[in-house]
């Protein structure tokens, strides 16, 4: 079978390619699904006390340090980034792309329970209080520019809570749009908010003091980083490229 495969391939080297990037997907995919369980193994090892109950609220983080926050603001950038995979995936017969967001709506889907599962176990409210706006937590400008929704080309004022995300505009547009077009301006909006949380956990590795939230935070980096070298490479399959 690997003899036929090769020979096919040095026939053709379109074979190659084709191969190659099959494997590169496949390979993502089983990435985001074992990071996805060892998180979630991760987490329950550690808000597990010996009698079983849930960790006091005494030893908890503050509600306005890095851990509370990182924890608030991810699981609203995650719930978005669910969201808009779906709508990708459903607008589109490309085997691969529905792949790539379906693991992406798998694996930030069960990350977001576990952010909201910390907040819980730590008695902390899932949304901050007063007039903090996201990414406060950041602090200095990277936290006034997060805040802000950093630079968008539909402006801040259609949704956009934190950097990365997309409008509400542009989510409806997603939702129409149909086969080559629908791929290209999903890949296009995924990239953006990729790059957004990667910064995010950039700054929860650097800032945050629980260890499984760092190694969350880590974890998503590294995860997050090499989807978007695959995207970067399906949009270029497709004649096209991340937005500036």
């Amino acid at each position: 079978m690997t003899d036929t495969a090769d020979a096919a391939e040095a026939a053709d080297p379109a074979v190659g390619a084709e191969r190659r990037k099959t494997a590169r997907v496949r390979w993502v995919a089983g990435a985001a699904v074992a990071l996805a369980l060892l998180f979630a193994g991760a987490a329950a090892v550690a808000s597990a006390r010996e009698d079983g109950s849930a960790p006091r609220a005494s030893g908890a983080p503050a509600p306005d340090s890095a851990d509370a926050g990182f924890a608030r603001d991810m699981a609203v950038h995650h719930q978005q980034a669910v969201e808009m995979s779906f709508i990708g995936r459903d607008r589109t017969k490309d085997e691969d792309v529905r792949r790539l967001a379906y693991d992406i709506a798998n694996t930030q889907a069960n990350q977001r329970g576990m952010l909201l599962g910390w907040l819980d176990l730590w008695g902390l409210p899932k949304v901050a209080g007063g007039d903090e706006p996201p990414m406060a937590w950041m602090g200095g400008s990277d936290g006034d520019q997060h805040a802000h929704g950093g630079h968008h080309p539909d402006g801040d004022g259609d949704g956009v809570l934190m950097a990365g995300m997309a409008s509400r505009s542009e989510l409806e547009r997603l939702a129409r749009l149909d086969g080559e077009e629908a791929e290209v301006f999903y890949l296009q909006l995924m990239t953006d908010h990729h790059k957004g949380g990667v910064a995010m956990a950039e700054a929860c590795a650097s800032r945050c003091t629980v260890p499984v939230e760092q190694r969350l935070a880590r974890g998503m980096v590294e995860g997050q980083q090499s989807e978007l070298g695959l995207m970067r490479d399906m949009l270029t399959e497709r004649g096209a490229k991340p937005r500036t």
